[in-house]
């Protein structure tokens, strides 16, 4: 059957080497971004969205849209919300015989999970949706899965990073992971200590008690015994989310002799963890995940930021803009946040449409690839175009879908925060730096994939003959 011809990226090895985008990277590539299929974007905005109903392919933004986590939830949506957008003003895509345009529908879990589970379970028996997307919480993004199981909806796991979410446990064929994952995390910190940085060597853990937390910490452990047996890990913290407090924990860091924090924590436990250290007087690095949102950086300052170690997968080294495509759909975001998004769209947070929100986008993007690919919105067509696939972000970076457990292998990121003088390293286009009133990412160092491939439960029967690259 010839597959479908439609707006939405599908470009072929050729077409990618025209436009610039590495050629080895694209030859893995079974579908990619194209920006130059862009549509017109100067009419989105995040508070006023155009979201359409009917006939429709739905996907559900389940996440905390209140309580001490609802930025979050608008992260989330902004970027679901963009890429649905940009597809919508493209016609829409061609399924199941019919073009239909996306439609993005918000679902607060308030970080409950009483309330995950109903409000999941509502998308699915009442609003009929095709896809649960999410979420802040390893432990949610569990109940997601097992809804997305009983009901047979496909769960795409965007932001929930454990890698228990997809053990021999908590497996579902019915959810696909697209994000990185905890062990890959530890793993690609540890690397770049061990193989690249080679300074510091005493590490301290402190992270939020539950699943994720925990699963982060694992792996950062195992990457250290793999690619740094020399270093030295002084002690292991576990607070409980959303703290306000965190002096008891940093004194007894401060009382050690460790030269780098490890830490997991996101906002608003990232801010509260971070601004409290500083006003502590301790000054020491933080090797971290979440630790970029930029109002938060501005509070602490260039000095205070300086030194900051950031684990990202929308990285990119020798420069961020490669392409002019890049820079045309940074561009087509950055002009917005200027000229037309209000509160909450308009702070520092929104302004560059990159970092874990770029990643968000292009998670989305594949995510609508593959059902374009499938020309249908039947879950099992989903599967069988998900497994073993591979996608081609803006940024030239690909995403391998491993058939076996569902879990994503990409190349990852390791950042160094830097003074504005300096960020042009990565900022390569004017005014040539991120921020002025913090610092922010200035070298970054590309950790293959090879050596951070994800964590696979050899126990789950489908990977019990595969290699970790899935074959």
């Amino acid at each position: 059957m010839k597959p479908p011809r439609t707006a939405l990226a599908l470009v072929v090895l050729a077409c990618l080497l025209l436009v610039g985008v590495p050629g080895a990277r694209a030859a893995q590539a079974k579908a990619a971004f194209d920006s130059d299929k862009m549509a017109d974007m100067s009419d989105f905005d995040p508070n006023n969205p155009v979201i359409p109903t009917g006939d429709t392919i739905k996907i559900a933004v389940v996440a905390s849209f209140s309580g001490p986590a609802a930025v979050v939830g608008q992260i989330y949506f902004i970027s679901v919300q963009w890429a649905a957008h940009d597809i919508n003003k493209r016609g829409g895509i061609m399924v199941d015989g019919k073009r239909k345009k996306i439609e993005v529908i918000k679902a607060n879990h308030a970080s409950q999970p009483a309330e995950t589970k109903k409000v999941a379970e509502r998308m699915v028996l009442q609003e009929k949706v095709h896809v649960l997307w999410g979420t802040d919480g390893s432990h949610l993004m569990k109940v997601i899965n097992q809804v997305a199981d009983k009901y047979k909806v496909i769960a795409h796991t965007t932001a929930a990073l454990s890698d228990e979410l997809y053990d021999e446990t908590s497996f579902s064929r019915y959810s696909f992971m697209s994000s990185f994952s905890t062990e890959q995390i530890g793993r690609a910190a540890a690397y770049y200590y061990g193989k690249v940085r080679k300074k510091e060597k005493k590490f301290y853990i402190l992270g939020q008690d539950y699943l994720f937390g925990h699963s982060l910490a694992d792996g950062f452990k195992k990457g250290l015994k793999e690619y740094y047996p020399e270093a030295e890990l002084l002690g292991e913290d576990y607070h409980p989310l959303f703290m306000k407090d965190f002096a008891p924990y940093l004194q007894k860091i401060k009382a050690s002799s460790t030269e780098v924090i490890f830490t997991g924590d996101w906002i608003p436990d990232a801010e509260n963890l971070l601004v409290q250290a500083r006003q502590m007087g301790v000054t020491l690095p933080f090797a971290n995940l979440f630790l970029d949102e930029p109002n938060m950086l501005h509070r602490v300052g260039v000095d205070g930021t300086t030194g900051l170690v950031h684990v990202s997968q929308y990285g990119s080294e020798g420069g961020f803009f490669k392409t002019p495509g890049q820079t045309k759909a940074y561009k087509a975001w950055n002009t917005l946040w200027k000229t037309k998004w209000g509160p909450p769209y308009n702070t520092r947070l929104y302004e560059h449409g990159t970092g874990n929100i770029g990643s968000y986008i292009q998670q989305t993007y594949w995510l609508l690839s593959v059902i374009e690919r499938a020309g249908s919105t039947d879950p099992e067509k989903i599967i069988k175009v998900w497994e073993g696939d591979s996608y081609q972000l803006l940024n030239g970076k690909v995403l391998t879908m491993r058939a076996c457990d569902h879990k994503a292998i990409q190349d990852l990121h390791v950042e160094e925060y830097v003074g504005p003088a300096k960020q042009r390293e990565s900022f390569n286009i004017a005014p040539y730096f991120w921020y002025e009133g913090t610092s922010s990412v200035g070298p970054s160092v590309m950790i293959p994939a090879k050596y951070v491939l994800p964590k696979m439960d050899r126990s789950l029967a489908r990977c019990k003959d595969k290699s970790e690259a899935g074959d």
